[in-house]
C-alpha cells in the first residue's frame, strides 16, 4: 500500500501525526508531510486509521 497526501486540501488539524507519528509529520505551516509513503506493519495500521480520521480527507490509500 502507498499513502498519498494532498497538501492543497490539508487543514493542519494534526490528527494524522497523533495517529501515525512514524508515517506523518507537519511542516512549519502545519501542513501534512509524509515520512514514509509505503508503511508496513503497525505503521500501515496507523496510516489506515489516520486516513479515516482526516477531517479534510487530504489523505488516501493506494493499494499496490
Amino acid at each position: 500500500m502507498r499513502i498519498k497526501a494532498d497538501t492543497g486540501v490539508c487543514v493542519g488539524s494534526g490528527q494524522c501525526v497523533l495517529t501515525g507519528p512514524a508515517v506523518f509529520d507537519q511542516d512549519d505551516d502545519g501542513i501534512v508531510t509524509l515520512l514514509v509513503d509505503h508503511p508496513e506493519g503497525e505503521a500501515a495500521d496507523q496510516a489506515r486509521d489516520a486516513v479515516s480520521l482526516c477531517p479534510s480527507q487530504a489523505l488516501s490509500i493506494i493499494e499496490d
